[in-house]
């Protein structure tokens, strides 16, 4: 994207079928995002088959510098999550000549 035209926008977009958004956990530490999911156990059901909306996961993505969480939205099985990095602050100064 041309600079001056505002922030650059970004979007990381993750499968989450059979979790809600209680059995999610999003977090951030130093530059690394980190997606985590748990579905509790049930102890009175036994399973022939656990698929994907069973098992706990982990995913970390790490940032590059500047970049931040917008926000993250759950809705028909997908996480998604809106990174935004600010346009640049142009700074603009004079520098006397000695001389």
């Amino acid at each position: 994207m041309p600079k001056g035209n505002g922030p650059e926008r970004f979007r990381i977009t993750l499968a989450v079928a059979g979790f809600s958004r209680h059995n999610l956990e999003i977090g951030i530490e130093d530059n690394q995002l980190t997606v985590k999911g748990r579905i509790p156990e049930e102890a009175s059901k036994d399973y022939l088959y656990r698929g994907i909306a069973g098992r706990q996961f982990q995913r970390s993505f790490v940032l590059a510098d500047g970049v931040d969480v917008v926000d993250a939205i759950l809705g028909d099985g997908l996480l998604t999550i809106n990174l935004e990095r600010p346009e640049p602050k142009s700074i603009v100064r004079r520098i006397d000549i000695r001389g």
